[in-house]
């Protein structure tokens, strides 16, 4: 049984509200907004000063991922420790390839069995395709039926769907009531890139950004939002990087078209310039998709204020840099590609959407929990603070002044890419199921409290 927790003297802060009133949670779920008794054994938290929100939801996560030459520094305990540290109460977790001919739901229970016992915030799992055929289709429906109602498809890399087998895809997913979520870029121009630049003896970390052009993600993404309108089929892009496939969501969805579109902190604060850092440095920034151009970030920073970007994750995925260096030394195509994030998403986000000026408070809240808890079947439970959702609050300081550094972070690799940012709003107390999870810069609870959080589909406002 979790004792009652009273929260009093905060700004409530939901995607489309902000309210002064008084929160109290019980057995886990919030029970009252406002005025009322207080149980004698409640906990009470004085939270003036402070915004008071939904805790965050961070629906593409890497943890454990093994890539055969190279493992994710962080599993599910360090992973989701890190995660509530910086305020996000809940993941969704992307699955790596599994072995050769595994069926859809292997990789499911890999990492379904990994959390179980590790994880410190609730969490769930994504499906991933890796091949295609009556096998794999058919196992759809009942995947979804269990609450495991997205699945991701590659364009690239070892396990890619060519475009009948994501037509095939769209088709089952539209019938069981699913969503496809889609890395999008388009593999031939890569190969064939990567291909002549290792020939040419083009080895540097800012060949890996020349290989994956901005035409190649707005290719990808034009082509997927096309085989979704065949298919009559909600889309989800992830980490969406470039202005140019902007674009082909914007006509999409002018013409009436379903498709949700995630972008990173990574791509609204860092461009390929990174990749210029001395003494290798540009190893840290290997990711698919790379870095691009400032007129990129400034393009997703007007898709984030307009609306047409619903949702920041972080693709976190952990590789130290010791190794990422070793192995891409003399070849950027052998360096494991992916960045760490889960901890400073909400502070990144804060400090450069809502103390930048960008975004206001009820967006950024919109954006980091209410949009991805909706999509991602998670809401009215996740995403939101009101009676009868899950007691997950995130507590938030706007004006505490923090620099970031490597050594403060609790994710369990050797770098971080924002080294020495100064940030404006930090989280200062974390809570899980009514539980405080994270206070005072110490974790609270042990590995295991997360639970797996069963999801629906798409949460629609309309009746």
């Amino acid at each position: 049984m979790i004792p009652p927790v009273f929260i009093k003297n905060g700004t409530i802060v939901n995607a489309h509200e902000t309210l002064r009133v008084d929160l109290l949670i019980e057995n886990g779920v919030i029970s009252r907004m406002g005025s009322g008794h207080i149980p004698e054994n409640a906990r009470v938290i004085d939270a003036g000063g402070n915004f008071v929100m939904p805790g965050g939801v961070d629906v593409h996560t890497h943890l454990n991922l093994d890539t055969g030459f190279a493992k994710a520094q962080d599993d599910f305990f360090t992973g989701t420790r890190a995660a509530a540290f910086g305020g996000t109460t809940t993941i969704v977790d992307h699955p790596g390839f599994g072995p050769e001919g595994c069926d859809l739901r292997h990789q499911i229970d890999v990492n379904m069995a990994q959390a179980r016992d590790k994880a410190v915030v609730d969490y769930s799992v994504h499906g991933v395709f890796q091949t295609m055929d009556e096998g794999i289709l058919v196992q759809i429906g009942p995947l979804v039926a269990e609450g495991f109602s997205s699945f991701k498809a590659y364009l690239t890399y070892a396990g890619k769907l060519d475009d009948h087998e994501i037509l095939q895809a769209l088709e089952a997913l539209r019938n069981a009531g699913g969503l496809l979520t889609v890395h999008a870029e388009n593999d031939a121009v890569i190969r064939f890139l990567q291909k002549r630049f290792i020939e040419g003896a083009k080895t540097a970390p800012i060949y890996h950004a020349r290989s994956r052009p901005a035409g190649c993600e707005a290719e990808a993404v034009h082509r997927m939002v096309h085989l979704a309108s065949v298919a009559k089929t909600p889309l989800y892009i992830v980490h969406l990087s470039t202005a140019r496939g902007l674009d082909a969501v914007k006509a999409a969805r002018k013409a009436g078209q379903p498709v949700y579109v995630e972008t990173c902190p990574q791509y609204l604060l860092l461009d390929e310039r990174c990749y210029e850092e001395p003494d290798s440095g540009g190893f840290k920034y290997i990711m698919s998709p790379p870095l691009r151009t400032k007129d990129d970030r400034d393009a997703l920073w007007q898709g984030i204020a307009s609306g047409d970007i619903d949702v920041i994750a972080t693709d976190h995925c952990p590789f130290d840099f010791a190794r990422k260096r070793v192995l891409g030394k003399d070849d950027f195509t052998q360096c494991p590609g992916g960045i760490p994030g889960i901890e400073l998403r909400m502070a990144l986000m804060f400090s450069e959407g809502v103390a930048g000026g960008r975004i206001d408070v009820q967006r950024f809240v919109e954006l980091v929990s209410t949009a991805p808890a909706k999509i991602m079947g998670l809401f009215p439970r996740k995403g939101v603070i009101a009676p009868g959702a899950d007691g997950d609050v995130v507590l938030m300081d706007p004006g505490r002044q923090v620099t970031v550094t490597h050594g403060m972070l609790h994710e369990n690799v050797d770098y971080t890419p924002y080294e020495a940012m100064r940030l404006t709003g930090w989280p200062v107390l974390t809570l899980v199921r009514g539980r405080v999870v994270v206070e005072n810069g110490q974790c609270s609870v042990q590995k295991g409290y997360g639970r797996f959080v069963k999801r629906g589909p798409v949460y629609r406002d309309d009746p």
